[in-house]
Formats: C-alpha cells, sequence, structure tokens
C-alpha cells in the first residue's frame, strides 16, 4: 500500500524535437530522481545505449509484453512501439525514488487513467517556436528533410494536448527551462508557492498555433 514515504511519477512530454529527453537526462541527475526506462522497436540513435536509453526489442517481443500485460502504459509514435513495464516503476516508488517519464501524450493519458496511489506531476514542453523547432529537427535529421517535415506536421496535433497536463514549459532557454521544472517539482511536493502564468503559455500556443 503506498505511503506518505513514497516516490513521486513525473512525466515529461512534448512534441518531437522540444527537448524533453534532454530534460529527463538533467532531472536525473538530481538525487533520488530515476527514469523510467521504456521498451521500444525503433533502431537506435547514434550514442543510444541498450538498457540505459532503451531497451531496443523486436515487433515480437513487444507485443508478447502486451499480451502479458505488463505495461503501465504504450503508443505508437511514427511507426515505432514504446511502452513502460509496470514493475520496475513501483519498485522504484515503493523505495522512495522519483520516477521520470520521457513519454508521449498517448502514454500520459494511460499513466493518469490508471489511477496509480501515487503523486503524479506532469509538464509539456514546448519550443519557443515553431521556426526553431523546424530548426532542431532538422539538425537532427540531416540526411533526411522529409523526417524533419513529418515531425513539424504532427507538432499541429500534438501541442492540442497540453490542456491535459499539469504544467507546460516552455523549453527557450535549456538551463532555464530545467530550473523552472525542478522549482515547479519541489513546490508539488512540498506544496510550496508555485511561479506559473497560465495566461502566459495560453498566449504562447495561441502564437503556435495560429
Amino acid at each position: 500500500m503506498p505511503s506518505e514515504k513514497d516516490g513521486v511519477m513525473i512525466i515529461l512530454s512534448s512534441p518531437s524535437g522540444a527537448g524533453k529527453t534532454t530534460l529527463v537526462k538533467m532531472l536525473s541527475e538530481i538525487d533520488n530522481f530515476e527514469i523510467s526506462i521504456s521498451h521500444t522497436t525503433r533502431q537506435p540513435r547514434p550514442k543510444e545505449t541498450h538498457n540505459k536509453d532503451y531497451f531496443f526489442v523486436s515487433e515480437d517481443d513487444f507485443k508478447r509484453l502486451i499480451n502479458n500485460q505488463e505495461f503501465i502504459e504504450y503508443a505508437k509514435v511514427f511507426n515505432n512501439l514504446y511502452g513502460t513495464t509496470r514493475t520496475p516503476v513501483i519498485d522504484k516508488l515503493n523505495k522512495g525514488k522519483n520516477v521520470l517519464f520521457d513519454i508521449d501524450w498517448q502514454g500520459a493519458d494511460q499513466i493518469k487513467n490508471k489511477k496509480l496511489d501515487y503523486k503524479l506531476i506532469t509538464f509539456f514542453i514546448l519550443p519557443p517556436s515553431k521556426d526553431v523547432l523546424f530548426e532542431r529537427l532538422s539538425n537532427r535529421h540531416m540526411k533526411d528533410k522529409l523526417i524533419a517535415e513529418e515531425r513539424m506536421n504532427q507538432f499541429g496535433r500534438d501541442v492540442l494536448h497540453w490542456i491535459n497536463y499539469d504544467y507546460v514549459v516552455i523549453n527557450d532557454d535549456l538551463d532555464r527551462c530545467f530550473l523552472k521544472i525542478k522549482n515547479l517539482i519541489e513546490a508539488e511536493i512540498n506544496n510550496g508557492s508555485k511561479d506559473y502564468d497560465s495566461e502566459f503559455i495560453r498566449n504562447h500556443i495561441n502564437k503556435l498555433t495560429s
């Protein structure tokens, strides 16, 4: 049975290229924060390591995990499957570890709907502008502009899910964005005051979607 000594679940989601994976890695440097490692059927990117960045598995293995109901959440994103297995997450939370999730809105919705007896804080990360996002995606996919354009087309749909998150944070400067998220997490855990301007966020989203 969960207790006050249990850890907290912290979800970071974003449209592709907005920086959530980098921010999750930065947050994991904080004492008592650990990343939940997802399973995926996609191929590793350069410098990604099996068992550290992801558990890279075949589609058959992934579907076996689905059939065994081992996932706390899973989703198909850009033709690849991603999922989080339940047991490692619950074990960490019961040991008082705060667990970080680098997942999209589909996975975030599934975890929220599970209504687990652990505190959950959700963040949606946005770029400062569509131009900056396209530049980031183009740098990531220099060999294939079509991939960057596909991600940009998806952006318009993904950004609509911001309304389902506790906080929306703009990644205009990585260190500043990290500090904003860190301070909001601390305020949530300790019932402190929160520096959060929802009207500013709403105006920014209107600019991104206009």
